[in-house]
């Protein structure tokens, strides 16, 4: 399918478009505080990239946070918006399911942790098992707000911290942090481009107006 996906929860602004012959153009920029000069050029860019007008596509995936509240706003609206004016579907996808791809992307490792600063002293975190092929994330422990000092492993097997958060919690036996790349540290849109296609396949696409952020905490 033709799949646009928008990802905007920390401090890049991330934009994938998965073709239906299965290649992808991405653009992944840091933009702190700029996401919404960004995101709309970037999506018309790729289209044009792969030759592509915005009502062939299929379906929108969003980066449904937990994140920065007004970045998961963004996305989510911007999803919304396209999604009601070209009439498609929309999946959204955990910004920390998409981190922790992206963590097996660049590790190869499947169990993955991704953390994320959540300000006033606490982390968005979750376990998640990556599939051998990368196109699903299965959910081992939900993602949680807590403490940076609450995050625990599930038992009986290694595990690897991954996001931009991760500088926030004490070192924890089994829990390997390699030394990776600023972009890496923050939930992509190709990412959630991945996770979303079997999501659209199994049926859990939704109209536009039922995708909505996921903050764990209140805003303000």
């Amino acid at each position: 399918m033709n799949l646009l996906a928008l990802e905007t929860s920390g401090e890049f602004c991330s934009v994938a478009l998965r073709i239906a012959d299965g290649s992808m153009v991405v653009r992944h920029v840091e933009t702190p505080a700029r996401h919404t000069e960004f995101l709309l050029p970037a999506c018309a860019a790729l289209c044009a990239e792969a030759g592509l007008a915005l009502n062939a596509l299929d379906g929108l995936a969003f980066g449904a946070g937990p994140g920065a509240f007004t970045g998961v706003r963004v996305a989510a609206s911007a999803a919304q918006g396209l999604a009601l004016a070209l009439d498609r579907p929309v999946v959204g996808v955990s910004s920390l399911a998409a981190l922790a791809r992206g963590g097996w992307r660049a590790t190869g490792l499947r169990h993955q942790v991704p953390v994320l600063d959540a300000r006033r002293g606490e982390v968005y975190w979750a376990a998640y098992a990556l599939s051998a092929a990368g196109d699903a994330a299965e959910t081992v422990s939900e993602d949680r707000l807590s403490a940076p000092s609450a995050l625990s492993l599930p038992p009986g097997l290694d595990w690897v911290g991954i996001g931009a958060g991760l500088v926030l919690v004490a070192d924890i036996p089994r829990l390997a942090r390699p030394m990776l790349p600023r972009d890496a540290l923050f939930p992509a849109a190709e990412d959630v481009a991945a996770l979303a296609l079997p999501l659209f396949a199994g049926g859990a696409a939704r109209a536009a107006e039922c995708a909505l952020p996921r903050y764990l905490r209140e805003p303000i």
